[in-house]
This record gives structure tokens, sequence and C-alpha cells, in this order.
């Protein structure tokens, strides 16, 4: 009886799980919806119905993101245990009830807990369920997987505000929200009827049984490896925020227009998509501490030379190397976090890391104005950014070599 051929490319990995795979694809684009570049198209119609200004809704926004970094450390480790099914039923539910009071909600407060729950199981708990998954159940060319389904994100990024665009010239915004939401509860529940859905890695019924299965994982925030690990995971994130917030002063101080960084982040969404399909083929092929050691280098340098040339070109040069290395990034530090510690706590070491970056997405913006208000130009904050990014990089060398004796870097 001969034995099923092991899938060597991304064409035989789709057609070997094919559900598997969507429902992780589908899990991280239905994060899109908590994404900050998703939530701004929103901002201003939801700041004039909510009267209130935008500095205030900015304050929320940073507020209710704090805090789904909290949740997310409370919620994530659950899909360790609980069945991947059941929780993304439940994810979805939080989804839609924070768009229902998001959009009609007449009190801020109830605006502002809408909007918790669309940024925690958006950007937070789906994003971390497709993920998890991926990594989890893919014991074979998981880098792949997890390059295939991460293009759920760039995806989204590309296809979303155009199509949000073009809505709200016939729609109200809070009509655009639930078209959006009605098509995404469509397509989850085709996938709920129709596809067979994998098992959690645990089975924990009762809070004891729960308490247990936390008690005996690994705690990531106990071990010196993560935190020397932590800077390079959240490097990409602080500094992305930080030029998305602030793109004005930017584009200012390194004579770029507003046209140049319009189009610079459309060629990023789509180096996004090669950066993703390489590095999930190059974690497969070379192995993770390689695509570890080197995925930051594109950004490195895109940052450094775009700085130092400045105009449309140094934009894009900027946007472009991030894309490529946000795209590598997806199934290279997954496949990081499963050599070091493993897959049946994945769900929670997982949701450790997407805490922190949910952090740094709040935090950065602060600093950033802090030192913008005392008059530090865009140009020092990019040097700044980019010294950062280089330490970061040296203190995770020593724990990314540790993978190297790990069984998960030798898996085919």
């Amino acid at each position: 009886m001969s034995t099923p051929a092991t899938p060597t490319s991304y064409l035989t990995l789709i057609r070997h799980k094919p559900g598997l795979l969507a429902i992780a694809f589908l899990a991280i684009f239905t994060g899109n919806l908590g994404q900050s570049f998703f939530i701004g198209m929103f901002q201003e119609p939801i700041a004039a119905r909510l009267d209130i200004s935008a500095g205030e809704f900015g304050s929320i926004y940073a507020t209710v993101t704090l805090i789904s970094g909290f949740l997310v450390l409370r919620f994530g480790p659950s899909v360790d245990w609980t069945s991947p099914r059941r929780y993304a039923v439940q994810v979805l539910i939080g989804l839609l009830v924070g768009i229902g009071l998001l959009t009609l909600s007449p009190w801020w407060l109830g605006a502002a807990a809408g909007l918790l729950l669309v940024r925690l199981c958006g950007q937070g708990l789906f994003t971390h369920l497709g993920s998890t998954l991926a990594g989890r159940e893919f014991s074979q060319l998981r880098g792949r997987a997890l390059g295939l389904v991460g293009l759920g994100m760039p995806l989204g990024e590309m296809m979303l505000p155009p199509l949000v665009a073009l809505l709200l010239i016939a729609f109200a915004w809070q009509q655009v929200l639930w078209l959006i939401a009605g098509v995404l509860v469509i397509l989850w529940l085709l996938l709920f009827i129709q596809l067979d859905w994998p098992d959690s890695p645990h089975k924990a019924t009762t809070r004891a049984e729960k308490k247990a299965i936390r008690k005996t994982g690994p705690n990531p925030m106990r071990e010196r490896r993560f935190w020397l690990l932590l800077p390079m995971l959240i490097a990409l994130p602080v500094t992305m925020t930080g030029m998305f917030i602030y793109q004005a002063h930017m584009t200012r101080d390194l004579n770029a227009s507003i046209t140049a960084y319009a189009l610079g982040l459309a060629a990023m969404g789509l180096a996004r998509l090669p950066g993703a399909l390489l590095g999930g083929k190059w974690v497969d092929q070379f192995g993770v501490t390689m695509l570890a050691r080197w995925n930051l280098l594109p950004f490195v340098l895109a940052l450094l030379i775009g700085t130092l040339v400045g105009g449309d070109i140094g934009i894009w040069l900027i946007l472009v190397g991030a894309g490529i290395t946000m795209g590598m990034q997806g199934p290279t530090t997954d496949s990081l976090l499963v050599s070091l510690w493993g897959t049946e706590h994945l769900g929670r070491v997982r949701s450790v890391r997407s805490s922190f970056m949910v952090f740094s997405t709040a935090i950065a913006p602060v600093v950033l104005g802090f030192l913008i208000d005392f008059g530090t130009g865009f140009k020092p904050i990019l040097f700044g950014m980019l010294l950062f990014t280089c330490l970061a990089w040296l203190l995770a060398l020593k724990p990314i070599r540790e993978t190297a004796a790990t069984k998960s870097e030798t898996s085919p």
C-alpha cells in the first residue's frame, strides 16, 4: 500500500489540505476589520456621530487598544484547549456585537465598547486563530502554510480601502460595515457547515482543567530568551505604526509628496505577497534559523538608504522594504515560536507575542508624538528607528541560534 506523496509546493499543499488553509486564511483576512487602516477609514464619521474631536477619538482608540492587548493575553491561550470551530464562532459573535455597538450606540461609551470588541476580535483573536492553526496543524511545510494563510492580511489591505471608498458613494458608513460583515458571515457559515475542523491539542471542560493546562504550559515571559526576542518581534509594528500615524511629518521632512506616499502604500501591500510566499518557501528549504537571522535585512537597508536619499524615491524604498520584511516575518516568527516552545501550547505563546505587538501599536504614536512636539525632525526619528531595529536584531541572535538543536528545525 503506497503512502501519499508529501506536498512539495504551494499548489500541492493546497490540494492536500484546502479546508484547513481556507479556515486559517479567512481568519486572518477577517482580522483586517480590526486593523488600524480599516478603522481609520471610518474615523471621521464615527467621531462626527458621537460629537467627539479627533484627539478624543485618538485617546479612546489608544485606550481600547491597550485593553485589547491585555485581553489577548487572557483569551488567546484558550485556543489550545477550545475546539477551533467553537473558538471561531465565539470570536465571530464578539466581532459582530462590536460592529453593532460601534454603528448603533448613541453614546460614546457604548461605541468605545464596540471599538474594543472590534479591535480585540479582529486584530487580536482572529489573526491569532489563523496563525496558530497554520503553525500547529502543519508539521510539514509549516513555513509555506504560514506564508500562504498570511496573505489574508495584505490582500485585505489592498482590497478593502478601494471597496470601502466605492461603497461609501452609495451607502452610509454603518451600512458599509454591515455589508462587509454580512459577506464574511456567509463565508464563515460555509466553512462551519462544509468543512471538517481539527481538534484542539488539549481537552479541558472545567475551570480546574483549564487552570492546570495554563500551569503546565510554557510561560515565555519568565524566560530570558523571550525578552531577547521581543524587540525583534515588535520592531516592525512599532516603526510602521509611527510612520502611518505621522505620515504628513515624514513626507514633509523627506521632501516627498503625499501622492508618492499613497502609491508607496499600495506598493508595500504588493511587496508583502512575494515576501510571504518566498519567506514560507525559504523557511522550509533552509530552516527557520537562517530566515530569522536575515528577514529584517530588506527593511534595514531600505530604511537606511531611503532616509539618506529622501524624496519620493526614499519613501518608496522604505515602504517597499517594509512590505517585503512584513511578508517574510509571518512565516518566520511563527515557525520560530514553534521551534522554541512547540505546538501544544502555541496558542499561549502566540497570545503573549500578539499582546505585546498590540501594546506597541498603542505606545509608539505617543512616544513619537512627544518627540515631534519637542521639535525633533522626522529624519532623526527614522535613524532612531533604524538603530532600534539593528539593536533588536543583535539581541535576538542568541535565542535564534538555540533553534538549530530542536526537532522542529530539522523537519522536512
